[in-house]
């Protein structure tokens, strides 16, 4: 989004698939773009409408789950657009997995039983639910690819104080809970996510997206155990499929490799599952609201001034 700076703006920042303003260095302006990434890399070509689906469902989830832990958002102007408080972020990711897939899988497959300094069951299969929960923390790379953490790690390294990484573990799986229960009612499972929190003083909040497509796998409830007793493909709604085209036409994010051509229709399809993903958790229709940057640029200088931001 290229536009003059917001009122007291005094920093900004451009992330892969976000661009954040930084307001009197206590408030945030995030804006979900349609950009798409995989493997740490921006993919060539935006996804229409995926920078409202996104920001949407994280607006949705995080009201649903306030009463659980404080959040960092205070409105949301636009579609695409979420402001909210400035916290100290914690440099790690809590990653919360439900069953093994994904990263996790393809550990296991590999022979690895720990994870994370998180110990992985014998004879499990993928897609297997694990006995319970498992947190299994990644650094939170400026740039290239995040990290596996353990907890002993994280707090050798001063990333967390053991205090605080018992609060950031009990929020981590009461939200995941959460998520879970949210999920259920639409006939989903939560599948894993991860969640990223920061400080102010001495409180802890949630940060950033939360139960997205983006930041989360969801299976579809109908038919798991079947596909499961057949070792077949479990049907998902999450960015893996994406992952998944990468891989199957020779791109894992390492040197050398090129991004495969994204037609017309491939991007269709991608924002198509979007959309799909949205509908199914939140339980309504979704509504397009294109917006140009004029448009979300006054928006949001109206929301800063309800904000007291002039």
């Amino acid at each position: 989004m290229n536009q003059k700076p917001f009122p007291q703006q005094v920093n900004e920042y451009h992330g892969k698939v976000r661009d954040v303003y930084y307001i009197d260095n206590q408030l945030l302006v995030m804006i979900a773009s349609d950009r798409i990434s995989a493997f740490d890399v921006i993919l060539p070509r935006p996804i229409p409408f995926k920078g409202q689906v996104l920001n949407q469902i994280a607006a949705y989830m995080l009201k649903a789950t306030s009463d659980i832990c404080p959040n960092w958002l205070l409105d949301i102007p636009a579609p695409n657009v979420a402001i909210g408080k400035k916290c100290d972020p914690f440099k790690i990711e809590m990653v919360v997995r439900g069953n093994l897939v994904g990263h996790a899988w393809r550990t296991y497959q590999a022979g690895g039983r720990i994870l994370c300094g998180v110990s992985l069951p014998e004879g499990m299969a993928e897609n297997d639910y694990f006995p319970t929960p498992i947190i299994t923390p990644s650094t939170k790379a400026s740039e290239g690819h995040d990290e596996d953490i353990s907890k002993e790690e994280i707090i050798a390294q001063g990333l967390s104080s053991a205090t605080d990484w018992e609060i950031l573990e009990k929020y981590a799986l009461a939200l995941f809970a959460r998520g879970k229960e949210i999920a259920a009612k639409q006939g989903l499972i939560l599948v894993d996510t991860k969640y990223e929190f920061g400080k102010i003083g001495d409180t802890i909040y949630l940060m950033d997206e939360i139960h997205t497509p983006d930041s989360s796998r969801y299976f579809y409830a109908a038919g798991f155990e079947a596909r499961q007793a057949t070792k077949e493909k479990q049907k998902q709604l999450s960015k893996e499929f994406v992952r998944e085209w990468l891989i199957e036409n020779g791109f894992m994010g390492k040197e050398g490799q090129t991004v495969p051509t994204m037609t017309d229709e491939w991007i269709d399809t991608i924002s198509k599952r979007y959309i799909e993903l949205y509908e199914k958790v939140i339980g309504a229709p979704f509504k397009p609201e294109p917006k140009t940057d004029e448009e979300t640029y006054a928006l949001v200088c109206a929301s800063l001034k309800q904000l007291g931001v002039e």
